[in-house]
């Protein structure tokens, strides 16, 4: 499995914005993918992931901002973000759990949220 990360941007507080991770060799072959985010000088923190099942988790600060989608025929997972803030500002990662175990890492795609 390799991710791909896209969908970054510039934003306004307020704004919204659509991230996407499509994934090599087909979502069916990933347990779980997850969304974390880094602030400047601050470590990774986990935003959200969706399991196979479909089942979905989010972080505190995002409940009722974030959601998650995916389109398996695109083997791609979304993150999308409503009501950004500028603490929301960093570099966002998608990780995949594969089912054969282990533990895979998109790029980063950068969010600035900023007036």
């Amino acid at each position: 499995v390799q991710l791909q990360a896209s969908g970054g941007g510039l934003v306004q507080p307020g704004g919204s914005l659509r991230l996407s991770c499509v994934a090599s060799g087909g979502l069916a072959s990933i347990n779980v993918m997850s969304w974390y985010y880094q602030a400047p000088g601050k470590q990774r923190e986990w935003v959200a992931d969706i399991a196979r099942s479909g089942t979905m988790n989010f972080a505190d600060s995002v409940k009722g901002r974030f959601t998650i989608s995916r389109d398996n025929s695109k083997n791609t997972i979304f993150l999308h973000m409503d009501s950004l803030k500028p603490e929301d500002t960093g570099v966002y990662y998608c990780r995949a759990l594969p089912t054969y175990g282990g533990t895979v890492w998109g790029q980063g795609t950068q969010v600035t949220v900023s007036s």
